[in-house]
């Protein structure tokens, strides 16, 4: 896994590519990622195919996030591993059994649409592909 360094879609080609997702969920995202300009390449990358949103083990994240750090994942967060720091994870999907090792953690786990309304800035915010 890696740090993203985000590449920019035009708000054009984000729309054209929108048109093509069935998700409403993941729709809802997408516009309003790309409503705020701080989220807009988070918008391109959700807005591109599927196959770019990975599956992450909770213990990728651990190895690469700092306590109290905001994490970004395009894609589903899965159980392997443990978390042994507080962060906030805003992710498209979780599993189950993830979503219970991130509460047991004293860590949140939340939606990218959650994320994006209660930090439109993006402030200290980190994506993890």
């Amino acid at each position: 896994m890696l740090l993203v360094q985000i590449q920019m879609k035009s708000q054009s080609l984000i729309e054209k590519q929108l048109r093509k997702k069935t998700n409403p969920e993941l729709i809802a995202t997408i516009i309003a990622a790309k409503k705020n300009k701080a989220w807009l390449g988070v918008a391109g990358l959700l807005s591109g195919s599927r196959k770019n949103n990975k599956n992450i083990n909770l213990r990728e994240i651990d190895q690469m996030a700092k306590e109290k750090e905001t994490i970004i994942v395009p894609g589903k967060i899965l159980s392997q591993g443990e978390l042994n720091k507080k962060i906030k994870i805003a992710a498209l999907n979780f599993s189950e059994k993830a979503k219970e090792k991130i509460t047991k953690s004293g860590s949140e786990g939340i939606s990218i649409l959650q994320e994006i309304k209660l930090n439109p800035g993006a402030k200290g915010i980190k994506i993890i592909r």
